[in-house]
């Protein structure tokens, strides 16, 4: 329980993180976090994306990830509304960049005590904004929901 805490922590403050400091042309401008969550009816989706090397190196090896700046992760969790309870869910991604090129996403599901994940990974390069379409089915529904979000990443 305490790995997943971690995790989830650390992909939070990845979302509020903001660069100080002077304006320059080689400093891209920090840019507000996107929606992190959505709700799809009786449940709420909550994702994330960052850069592995992000991740300390002790969490990226209990999850076998490969921590780089070239690789991008995806963390997808699905929370029933009326108990706040991880759920089950059949999750599906297709991920392109801008330039409509194809990004090869398999999740898997992570299991520990209370909480259910999906975490997947791919490639990316600097300065390299991808596209995320998360189809889920939460245990239980028989209809998909659809979630869209999009992160730029920054390899340099």
């Amino acid at each position: 329980m305490t790995n997943i805490r971690t995790l989830v922590a650390l992909c939070v403050l990845v979302l509020f993180a903001a660069c100080g400091g002077s304006e320059s042309t080689s400093v891209p401008r920090a840019e507000p976090a996107g929606a992190s969550s959505a709700d799809i009816g009786e449940h709420v989706v909550h994702f994330n994306a960052l850069s592995t090397d992000q991740l300390p190196p002790d969490i990226a090896r209990a999850y076998e990830i490969l921590r780089s700046k070239n690789r991008a992760m995806l963390n997808v969790s699905v929370i029933r509304k009326s108990d706040s309870a991880s759920v089950p869910a059949k999750v599906d991604v297709k991920t392109k960049n801008l330039t409509g090129q194809l990004k090869n996403i398999t999740m898997r599901q992570i299991n520990e005590q209370d909480a259910i994940y999906y975490i997947g990974e791919t490639a990316i390069a600097n300065r390299e904004t991808l596209v995320f379409d998360i189809s889920v089915i939460p245990e239980g529904s028989s209809r998909a929901s659809e979630v869209r979000f999009k992160r730029e990443f920054f390899a340099d």
